[in-house]
């Protein structure tokens, strides 16, 4: 039989996260989870293309609009499970055995978040995001996302839009389980602007988008 996963990523010139992100997965290739990998590129000018090609990924190209990456991403996938990662995120060792075991209860699924940063701050946001997963079933994507196919499809799928995508994927799944693995991902953009603030200001767009924001705007917003 086939294997049951594929695997999507959105790039725009990632030329620097990319190899660690592809070099986690292999574990899930050497165990015959992973049918196929699935760069979908925004308009990258660095290597990332040269680097998902030596990986021997599919590559698919559009504008440079995360939420439109993964939707052409995850109509490109033939699998029956999908497994979105960001370009930054790093999955731990061992997560293909608790992925595995998770494949026969068929529900969508998420991993628990880390930084590659050590304290407080990291400590405080990756604990929040966690339980906003647990209790309120809202991970964001970079946590990654396990969704059978068939359920993603049924769901509508991603909205082309720049921001918030994630958001408005999951509320239209059903609830979302966290797995006992973690997905650690890149700490760049809170370093540049403090944990505490950058906190705030994704909860303060969370409420927005709830509250009707244009996704556009917050986009803007979002990246000053």
């Amino acid at each position: 039989m086939p294997a049951p996963i594929s695997i999507v990523i959105p790039t725009l010139n990632a030329e620097d996260v990319l190899p660690a992100s592809l070099h986690a997965l292999m574990e899930g290739l050497h165990s015959g989870l992973i049918r196929e990998l699935i760069i979908s590129d925004g308009g990258s000018t660095d290597l990332t293309a040269q680097i998902a090609d030596e990986a021997g990924a599919e590559i698919v190209t559009g504008p440079a609009s995360r939420g439109g990456q993964l939707q052409c991403g995850c109509e490109a996938a033939k699998a029956d499970w999908l497994l979105i990662l960001h370009a930054d995120t790093v999955l731990q060792g061992g997560w293909s055995k608790v992925v595995s075991d998770h494949l026969p209860i068929g529900k969508p699924a998420t991993f628990r978040l880390a930084f590659r940063a050590h304290g407080f701050g990291p400590t405080w946001v990756a604990g929040w995001a966690n339980l906003r997963s647990r209790v309120f079933g809202l991970p964001y994507g970079d946590q990654g996302l396990l969704v059978p196919r068939q359920t993603y499809l049924k769901a509508g799928g991603y909205p082309d839009q720049p921001l918030m995508e994630d958001v408005a994927l999951v509320r239209a799944l059903p609830a979302i389980t966290l797995l006992n693995t973690r997905a650690v991902t890149s700490a760049d953009r809170y370093e540049r602007v403090g944990w505490v603030r950058r906190g705030v200001r994704n909860l303060w767009t969370l409420t927005r988008y709830f509250l009707g924001a244009d996704p556009e705007r917050l986009a803007r917003a979002y990246r000053r």
